[in-house]
């Protein structure tokens, strides 16, 4: 990686736990590491408390880096057109990516540079990807209305389903369960039963495309975000996961399309919260409960943000269209910040 560099300002904006706006002021500069990606980065992805991996339109490579140092560490090389998704399983070897040239691929940590699988049965961009917790089994959708499960081992793809107008926007697996949860441009969030590659359930239909959606870390909660534009829609919307499996809350506040949204891993401090990310160039931190913001950070010449990742329960990754990835620190206190420390 080359040296440090200096970077452009960025501002914060404080809210207070009534919900007003408090300071509004410029942010100390944070470290730029030579960048991960030459182009936009749209899709970021924790691996472990120390590294990430990430995929950008310029079609070069998957790269996994340390965030905490800014290395490049590896880069996988295979897709011909830009990364849409990446993900991974929690403590696999096994890294997987999805893009526009109609495929998704796998790779192993410490591997060769090319990919160790191709999965290919779509006929359009690969736009979701999630892998079972022991990375045996993926999960892909796409925009040609198609959710493929696959064998990791054998490439072999295991089941195909095709639902009329399910163009795929997000997949996430539901953690220690046979079932993906799925946003689409259908305006619906649906959970996938795996084990015969069926919908167990539909939530009721939004009035705008589903960009996005996470599962709790307990499996009880699912969250989808929403596109919009001058304030209308760009929320995001908690549902049950359990029997019930109801709407619990929404978030209002993004002023253009929300893009996505996490859950934050829980802490012994900070209340249960999720943080999403927006066109609007804001990220914002809510109080999962109560749906109040507790903390908003503009990244004042980012662009689109396109992607968010969840380290702990302090650190989140935003991928940008205009700078690469950003290190995010939230600050504990009697008010919370989101504040800048690092640029990938």
């Amino acid at each position: 990686m080359g040296k440090l560099q200096s970077k452009f300002s960025i501002h914060t904006t404080k809210y207070r736990a009534d919900g007003s706006m408090g300071e509004v002021g410029p942010a100390q500069a944070a470290p730029q590491h030579s960048p991960a990606h030459s182009d936009a980065v749209t899709a970021v992805a924790a691996l472990n408390p120390d590294l990430c991996v990430s995929g950008a339109r310029d079609k070069v490579s998957v790269a996994l880096c340390s965030w905490r140092s800014g290395a490049v560490l590896q880069r996988f090389t295979g897709h011909q057109r830009e990364v849409t998704k990446v993900t991974s399983a929690p403590g696999s070897s096994r890294v997987f990516s999805a893009s526009r040239d109609k495929t998704a691929m796998m790779w192993e940590l410490q591997g060769t540079p090319g990919p160790s699988q191709c999965f290919a049965a779509h006929d359009l961009v690969v736009t979701g990807l999630a892998a079972s917790p022991d990375a045996s089994q993926l999960c892909t959708g796409s925009r040609d209305n198609t959710v493929c499960k696959w064998d990791t081992e054998t490439g072999q793809c295991l089941r195909r389903a095709i639902t009329f107008r399910n163009l795929v926007t997000h997949l996430c697996w539901v953690p220690g369960e046979p079932y993906v949860i799925q946003s689409s441009e259908d305006k619906t969030v649906r959970l996938w039963d795996l084990r015969q590659l069926e919908v167990a359930h539909s939530f009721p239909a939004k009035q705008h495309i589903q960009t996005c959606c996470d599962v709790s870390p307990d499996g009880r909660l699912c969250l989808s975000t929403s596109s919009g534009t001058a304030g209308e829609g760009c929320e995001a919307t908690l549902w049950d996961l359990r029997q019930t499996r109801s709407h619990v809350c929404e978030y209002r506040g993004h002023f253009q399309t929300t893009t996505s949204g996490v859950f934050l891993p829980w802490g012994p401090v900070l209340t249960p919260s999720i943080a999403t990310a927006s066109l609007d160039s804001t990220v914002k931190v809510w109080d999962r409960d109560t749906a109040a913001c507790l903390a908003t950070l503009y990244l004042d010449g980012a662009g689109s943000l396109s992607s968010l990742a969840a380290c702990d329960c302090s650190t989140l990754l935003c991928a940008t269209s205009n700078s690469g990835i950003h290190v995010l620190q939230l600050r504990d206190g009697v008010e919370r910040g989101l504040e800048e420390v690092a640029v990938l």
